[in-house]
């Protein structure tokens, strides 16, 4: 489930530390929000979670494309970031609910670092938020590993979940 993530976010994560103004990295890094897709559902949150993780995924899916068609990097840029806010909404409130301790340690470090580099992503250098890539790539193995191995997974809902225990 969160392989796929973790496998396309891998390489956009060395060019941004290599070099991060080469445009392959943005291709990469649309095909691998686009990823989040599958992820998102997967996870337990609240519907409210769960819409900022779809949120983060268009609007970096904009930014992306943004890049791509050379679009002021300043205007990308900021669309970009206010996605991260949304992501770290999302990263923080899957991971409170995971029953697996590393997930919810490393995800609310994560997605606190992600959304918090936003609100000073004027007055600090973009290798500010390096540390997040990384960090999100522990969570996406992380996820990969426990999520199996806890048998976690959506909470059921609707009308099929009324009476079960």
């Amino acid at each position: 489930m969160a392989l796929l993530p973790l496998v396309l976010f891998l390489p956009a994560v060395i060019a941004f530390f290599v070099d991060p103004d080469v445009v392959w990295g943005e291709y990469l890094g649309v095909f691998f929000h686009l990823s989040i897709l599958f992820l998102v559902p997967r996870l337990d949150a609240a519907p409210w979670a769960r819409a900022a993780g779809y949120g983060w995924v268009a609007l970096d899916v904009l930014a992306g494309i943004l890049m791509i068609n050379d679009v002021e990097h300043d205007t990308a840029w900021a669309v970009r970031l206010g996605g991260h806010v949304l992501a770290g909404v999302w990263i923080v409130a899957a991971s409170l609910v995971s029953r697996a301790w590393p997930v919810r340690v490393v995800g609310v470090v994560t997605g606190t670092w992600l959304a918090a580099y936003s609100f000073v992503g004027t007055v600090l250098p973009e290798s500010f938020l390096r540390p997040a890539g990384i960090l999100i790539l522990v969570w996406f193995a992380l996820l990969a590993v426990f999520h199996r191995a806890t048998g976690e997974g959506p909470v059921a809902t609707g009308s099929a979940a009324v009476g079960t225990a």
